[in-house]
């Protein structure tokens, strides 16, 4: 078996390569299997090198030396192969995925921890043409956040500016029994349950995503087999700003009037100008939107026996095997 470690040198504001080389050292010692640490040059760097490794067919561990964005460029490189699982070592600011583990989510700062961890099947979600393992999302938060670099960096100001400009977009929607056109202010996607919380506002730039921190769904979870959407229609700036507290706090249910709750597999949005997606905090631009269930997509390497997993009500989930190529 062989440990791959991700390094973003920019993640968290400062290169974590030689910290990444030494932990590493540490965890690994007395092992026979080999590790290689890898820094990135390029967007989608860490993509294209999983995928060349995977090819060998030899059992694969990838670690994700970095924030959310470069977790999801390696999900993207493991996905599809039975033979690759990866995992977030935190180096960035955001680190939202793993918030999702609660208390637990400090063993992923132990790497000791985590390479001697236990392998879960994830689900995972298409969007665009990329995977995303977390949230995506549409809309005016997506447009406040991916602006921040156009107003010093401030996510206050993006945020006025773009209220000013206008909430709502005409869109249509379809899937999950919802055929709607008209006015809407953001649809969001959950396959995990925090976006928007991290990033210095100097590196995030115009292809990256930067909020101020939303838990849309509290009980969403990427080992379900389903997705979860909220949908918000056309609303005033003064109703926008009255709702988003509560829609930060996963307090849906009580703005019925103005949000849709939808489960399933697929949705799709269409738009005739182009649209901003956020895909766990990367964005892209498109006309047409879709979401897209891949249940089980990718294997995910957590620290063993966590309570997340193992709930003593149902006696856990059950654990998957590596298949050898």
């Amino acid at each position: 078996m062989k440990h791959l470690f991700i390094v973003n040198p920019v993640a968290g504001g400062k290169d974590r390569h030689e910290y990444v080389a030494e932990q590493a050292r540490l965890a690994l010692e007395g092992s026979a299997d080999a590790y290689e640490v890898y820094i990135t040059t390029a967007p989608m760097d860490a993509c294209a090198k999983i995928k060349a490794e995977a090819a060998s067919g030899e059992e694969l561990r990838v670690y994700a030396c970095g924030g959310d964005g470069t977790l999801n460029e390696c999900v993207n490189g493991a996905v599809g192969h039975d033979n690759v699982a990866v995992t977030h070592f935190p180096c960035g600011t955001g680190n939202d995925f793993i918030k999702m583990f609660g208390e637990e989510k400090d063993r992923f700062f132990d790497l000791s921890d985590l390479v001697r961890g236990e392998v879960r099947p994830l689900d995972v979600m298409e969007c665009c043409g990329r995977y995303a393992v977390n949230i995506c999302s549409v809309g005016i938060d997506a447009r406040i956040g991916t602006e921040v670099h156009q107003y010093h960096d401030s996510y206050v100001l993006s945020a006025v500016a773009n209220l000013f400009k206008g909430i709502a977009q005409p869109l249509t929607v379809r899937g999950c029994g919802m055929d709607y056109s008209g006015g809407t202010s953001l649809i969001c996607a959950c396959n995990g349950r925090f976006y928007g919380g991290g990033g210095n506002p100097p590196t995030a730039g115009p292809g990256r995503f930067y909020g101020g921190g939303f838990n849309p769904i509290t009980d969403s979870r990427p080992d379900n087999g389903k997705l979860e959407f909220l949908v918000v229609r056309d609303v005033s700036r003064l109703q926008f700003i009255r709702l988003v507290g509560k829609y930060a706090k996963g307090r849906y249910r009580e703005l019925e009037k103005f949000i849709t709750h939808l489960e399933g597999g697929h949705l799709e949005i269409d738009s005739e100008q182009d649209l901003v997606v956020n895909i766990d905090g990367e964005a892209l631009w498109s006309k047409h939107v879709n979401f897209d269930l891949i249940p089980g997509g990718v294997n995910f390497l957590v620290p063993a026996n966590m309570a997340f997993f193992h709930p003593e009500t149902t006696g856990g989930h059950e654990t998957r095997e590596f298949v050898h190529a």
